[in-house]
């Protein structure tokens, strides 16, 4: 893994420009994340003041990660409470452009853990639909992903936005309601943990 960096050690940037570089200068493992990294490029060309405002109705980008518990055995998700289902912790830009101090940030406000640390290299991107509700029509969140770690004894505290928090095992996800791309998610921090090159 990476140096691991601190929230005070992450630069707040409300330019797109930030975002789109820490998209450009990534490196997608395989072609499907090169075409979503691609897609997420090109909605922010398309939408050069407003892709990552909630008010761009059609879609935004968002930002998330996989925390780590400090021995790498665990992930904690959180049971979604508006889409009822386990999940990686994140959430909207709202005008921030430093996509991995988006993640940081969100991570911290849900967990609850505020000595928390990220991989500031994107680990994966994923564009998904969020169906519709009173208060928005449906629309796509162009999501990236990070690695977050935790401290040694990090104690998690359950927030609003949640009907649950809980550490899960590796062999727990594949019983877990969640989806493909959070298990992919899980995989691709794994097989990033124990690459040679990332020493």
């Amino acid at each position: 893994m990476a140096k691991l960096l601190s929230l005070d050690e992450l630069r707040a940037d409300g330019d797109l420009a930030a975002a789109r570089r820490i998209l450009v200068e990534c490196d997608p493992r395989d072609d499907d994340q090169a075409r979503e990294r691609d897609r997420i490029v090109a909605w922010i060309d398309a939408h050069p003041a407003t892709a990552h405002l909630r008010s761009n109705l059609a879609g935004h980008l968002t930002a998330s990660a996989i925390v780590m518990d400090y021995a790498g055995e665990r992930v904690l998700l959180t049971h979604h409470r508006k889409l009822g289902r386990w999940l990686q912790l994140g959430g909207h830009c709202d005008g921030e452009a430093n996509l991995a101090r988006v993640a940081l940030l969100e991570c911290i406000e849900e967990s609850g853990i505020a000595e928390l640390a990220i991989d500031p290299r994107p680990l994966d991107l994923d564009i998904h639909r969020i169906p519709a509700r009173p208060s928005e029509p449906e629309h796509e969140h162009l999501d990236t992903r990070f690695v977050v770690q935790a401290p040694a004894g990090a104690v998690e505290v359950r927030s609003e936005e949640s009907l649950a928090l809980r550490w899960f095992r590796f062999d727990e996800l594949e019983q877990l309601d969640t989806d493909d791309s959070v298990r992919r998610l899980v995989r691709a921090c794994i097989d990033r943990d124990r690459s040679p090159h990332d020493a």
